[in-house]
């Protein structure tokens, strides 16, 4: 791992990006089970060994690792979680590869009760949500015991044992546990998410330890939480996007397997290959199909079905689904009935009348829902879990719509017409020059505005579409002959005058701000950009050149880029981030602030079905915990109208705000050139651990080293050099 890795998949070198890549290809072809992101973190961070060692020779202190057993009630534990659990006699180390929901309600076949699918942790029964602030669900949880080596695997005789019984795994040799999360939003939080905090809280002495191969706390420069919190959140977000755009492998969620594993399993004539998985497919297609009647019509039908317990109906798959083969199992079967509804189906409406969606995506390794007579006019992803099993059960509020009925809006920027407003620097008798921030309508549009007088003299001096040449001159950057110089048309006295035709560069965005030249009399408008003198990291964006930041919170949210600008298709997260960063009151500095409890309604128009509420609220609670939004006091007027700060004598009222995080981007020592790239040909390397040749050992200068390197991330005394390794000291290599 490297520092961009911790700046995020887009700052990643495409060399640094590869050589990660063909590391967790290797590590997804050597596992038996599917590879989560968290795993595949996990193996590149603690160092996974692909000769057969795993994580035998690593850092990781066991004694460290959380105890669990066997139907009994336990902190939730994350996929990637490291765990001990305790039997009678040798304790079995075990990785957690994947984990779903065992709700007791789920039939041995796959039938599942409607609230069961999608419900939250803590429900009930039908629409009702349990009281406890703290939930309770039960879990099933998928160990891989060798993990850590043969040194610390237990032999086959011991696991069937430990499975025969059934006091500390089950027969499967899995564990079944009542998984108690600390609040509701923490049960809702997505997996890396989840990772982040376990890592971040119980598993914090395995994440900031210093014989790791690179600590986490020297790639992101800091042991601050917050900027710990950041970092790891876009090392896990950089493995999760480069599995999923590897040529070898495919995608089930967060899960990764190899394409070569599943075109041999679909081959398979045996139990739980090919033809099992597409009979599995087809009894999913049909499940709510009615059998003919001779008189009247068929009444609607929905039928729920859990991939997991289905795959045990078929003859001779019992000791197929055993240790992490279940996983591999289940993966398999949703990657199947993904494509045959991609691929034999209209937005999951099959020939048939039925239509198949992913409801649930946890339960039972993955609930499907199977319609008939299917919605013809139902749009969206039915892959996207949607939940409708618990929604049915759930009554609306009055003067809720149902929530199939329900998309979300764009309601214009109310403060549309002041954005981004152009300035006048300079008239003079030869030149005129101002300088404006790019809309994204502009970059969409490929158009450039012209202030009044400006277009009023090239109007008098060549008509209403001229044609005008463009001069493009953005330091630091890179443009190719035909942005660099542009002929562009002029429209000029249609009420909005403006330059036509512009190609503007990929790296041009919205908030850039660009100053234009015009001599008068010309055909010749050049327009420059201005660089930082040290760029900086919003999200995922690199800036290194001038921008107006309201532009940038207004116009460079979720669902806004060059092929649209639009709220369709986003999930709940980037909806409150989106809403947030358009709808907000906004500081000059581009923090945007809405009123928390007017979310729903700035989302959807209208007042929100409640499963949709609490999703939005779900997702609130989760940008919160990882600083993607940060909470604040305003006020409220007579009018109704929201205030911040808050006003004296007014009502106090929740705010959620959006503000624009600058980090600065670390470059190697004496490193020039862009500010979107590092030099060429130089690498900064943190600080590392290196293992020794056989007999050979650290001088005393390293252990030296590694004692004061230790301080620098924390440790106040130092930690002492492991026998068989020595410390290399940060550098950089290169040119």
């Amino acid at each position: 791992m490297t520092a961009a890795m911790a700046e995020g998949y887009d700052a990643v070198p495409d060399l640094e990006r590869e050589r990660l890549l063909r590391y967790l290809e290797a590590v997804v072809a050597v596992r038996r089970a599917p590879v989560h992101a968290a795993v595949a973190f996990n193996a590149v961070y603690f160092g996974y060994d692909l000769n057969g060692d795993g994580y035998g020779r690593s850092p990781l202190r066991l004694d460290d690792f959380p105890v669990v057993t066997l139907g009994e009630r336990a902190a939730a534990l994350p996929v990637g979680a490291m765990v001990c659990v305790a039997t009678g006699s040798d304790p079995l180390y075990a990785e957690i590869l994947y984990k779903e929901g065992a709700h007791p309600d789920v039939g041995s076949l796959g039938d599942v009760p409607a609230w069961v699918s999608g419900a939250p942790a803590g429900a009930e029964g039908p629409g009702r949500q349990g009281a406890e602030a703290s939930p309770r669900r039960r879990e099933l949880l998928v160990p891989d015991p060798n993990a850590f080596g043969p040194g610390l695997s237990l032999s086959p005789a011991q696991l069937h044992r430990l499975r025969t019984h059934r006091r500390w795994i089950n027969e499967d040799g899995h564990i079944v546990i009542d998984a108690c999360y600390p609040s509701r939003e923490a049960a809702r939080r997505g997996d890396l998410s989840a990772y982040a905090d376990y890592l971040l809280t119980t598993a914090r002495a395995q994440l900031l330890s210093p014989y790791v191969p690179v600590s986490l706390a020297e790639l992101v420069g800091s042991t601050h939480d917050d900027v710990l919190r950041i970092g790891l959140l876009r090392l896990l977000d950089t493995v999760r996007r480069l599995l999923a755009s590897s040529d070898l492998l495919r995608m089930w969620g967060p899960y990764a397997v190899t394409r070569e594993a599943l075109a041999a399993c679909w081959r398979d004539t045996g139990p739980l290959g090919g033809d099992d998985l597409r009979t599995l497919a087809a009894a999913v297609e049909h499940a709510a199909t009615p059998s003919r009647r001779r008189y009247g019509l068929a009444a609607p039908v929905t039928v729920y079905t859990a991939v997991g317990p289905r795959l045990r109906a078929f003859p001779g798959a019992e000791e197929l689904l055993k240790g992490v083969e279940y996983a591999a199992a289940v993966c398999r079967a949703n990657v199947t009935l993904a494509d045959v509804v991609q691929r034999d189906s209209a937005q999951g409406l099959f020939a048939n009348g039925a239509r198949v969606t992913l409801d649930d995506a946890f339960e039972g390794g993955g609930v499907w829902r199977s319609h008939y007579p299917g919605e013809r006019d139902r749009t969206g992803d039915p892959l996207d879990p949607a939940g409708r099993g618990w929604a049915s059960t759930t009554a609306a509020a009055p003067g809720q719509v149902q929530e199939q009925d329900q998309e979300p809006v764009d309601a214009p920027l109310a403060d549309d017409a002041a954005l981004g407003l152009s300035e006048l620097l300079h008239t003079g008798e030869d030149e005129i020059v101002w300088r404006l921030p790019l809309r994204l309508a502009h970059l969409i549009d490929g158009c450039l505005p012209l202030r009044s007088p400006i277009a009023g003299e090239l109007r008098t001096a060549f008509g209403h579409r001229p044609v005008l040449r463009l001069e493009l001159d953005h330091p630091g950057g890179s443009l190719d002959a035909a942005e660099a110089v542009q002929h562009t048309v002029a429209e000029l006295g249609a009420g909005a005058d403006r330059l036509t035709g512009v190609v503007w560069p990929l790296d041009f965005f919205p908030g850039l701000v660009v100053q234009l030249h015009w001599l008068r009399g010309s055909r010749v408008i050049r327009a420059v950009t201005t660089r930082l003198d040290r760029a900086v990291q919003i999200g995922h964006r690199v800036i290194g050149h001038c921008y107006d930041p309201c532009v940038l919170t207004r116009e460079d949210a979720p669902g806004s880029d060059r092929n649209g600008d639009t709220a369709a298709g986003l999930g709940p997260r980037q909806l409150v981030l989106r809403t947030v960063r358009r709808c907000g009151l906004l500081t000059p500095d581009g923090h945007a602030l809405l009123d928390r409890s007017g979310l729903p309604l700035a989302v959807y128009g209208r007042r929100p079905a409640r499963t949709r509420s609490t999703a939005l609220e779900a997702a609130v609670a989760e940008l919160l915990a990882e600083r993607l939004l940060e909470p604040a006091v305003g006020s409220r007027d007579t009018t109704g109208r929201p205030h911040f700060p808050a006003r004296p004598g007014e009502r106090t009222i929740p705010l959620i705000g959006y503000r624009p995080a600058l980090i600065r981007v670390i470059r190697p020592w004496g490193a020039t050139g862009s500010a979107t790239g590092r030099m060429r040909g130089v690498q900064y390397v943190p600080g590392h651990l290196r293992r020794l040749l056989p007999e050979r050992s650290a001088s005393e200068a390293q252990r030296t080293a590694f004692r004061e390197h230790c301080r620098r991330l924390g440790k106040a005394d130092g930690w002492e050099l492991p026998e068989g390794y020595t410390f290399v000291t940060q550098h950089t290599r290169g040119r």
